[in-house]
Formats: C-alpha cells, sequence, structure tokens
C-alpha cells in the first residue's frame, strides 16, 4: 500500500494531495528514511509525518485501503506522536494584536508595520 494513501486513509491528512506533497516535500518518513508517496507500507512500519501545527509519529498496524471513520481509523495504527505543547502566557502566538480606536481614520505607516509584523508572527 502506497504511504501517501495510508496517510489520507487513517485520517492524517485532510486530502490525498496533501499527503502526496507532504510525501514529495521530503517531510514523511518510513522507518527514519525519506520517502516518495508511491512507497510501499507493510505492518510494523513507522511513519514520522510533519504538519505545520505538530509532528505525528505513527507504527502501522493495519494496512486501510479506503478512507474510513475517525473511530475505525485509529485502530489502524500504534500512535507514538509527543504530546501537543500547552502554550503558556509568554507565548508569542498568543500575544494580542494591536487594536486601533473606531473613527481613528486610515492606519498610519507605523501602524500597518506593526500589523504586517503581528501577522507574520502569527
Amino acid at each position: 500500500m502506497r504511504v501517501d494513501r495510508w496517510l489520507w486513509s487513517v485520517r492524517a491528512f485532510k486530502t490525498r494531495a496533501q499527503a502526496n506533497e507532504a510525501c514529495s516535500k521530503g517531510r514523511v518518513r518510513v522507518n527514519g528514511e525519506i520517502c516518495k508517496p508511491a512507497t510501499k507500507l507493510k505492518v510494523g512500519d513507522r511513519v514520522d509525518a510533519r504538519r505545520k501545527d505538530r509532528t505525528l509519529a505513527y507504527e502501522v498496524v493495519e494496512l486501510l485501503e479506503k478512507r474510513v471513520g475517525a473511530a475505525i481509523a485509529v485502530t489502524a495504527y500504534v500512535d507514538h506522536s509527543p504530546p501537543v505543547p500547552t502554550p503558556t502566557p509568554d507565548d508569542p502566538i498568543l500575544a494580542v494584536a494591536p487594536t486601533r480606536e473606531r473613527g481613528m481614520g486610515r492606519p498610519t505607516k507605523r501602524d500597518r508595520r506593526q500589523m504586517e509584523n503581528f501577522k507574520r508572527r502569527t
């Protein structure tokens, strides 16, 4: 079974195209080696996939041919993923966006730069 199809069927990625793209860009490893989308999987393989928000580490227990419901998909792998980090109050992602009073007119050049910097950080 292809690794991109398996990642899609166990709901690691929303679409098969996203799973295929992740494999093509080198964000997916099978047994520690970077793989192509058509790399064949077998039961017992370890699949590590990087997404924007986190890293997934799965051990293949069952090969699924089609996308299945979430309850069934969980039985197809053993999850070895690190826990999702909990945000802390001083985390820059939780920074408050600069606000402007209503009726103050157009943003100044300085205001615009601050807004752009905030968007880039998050």
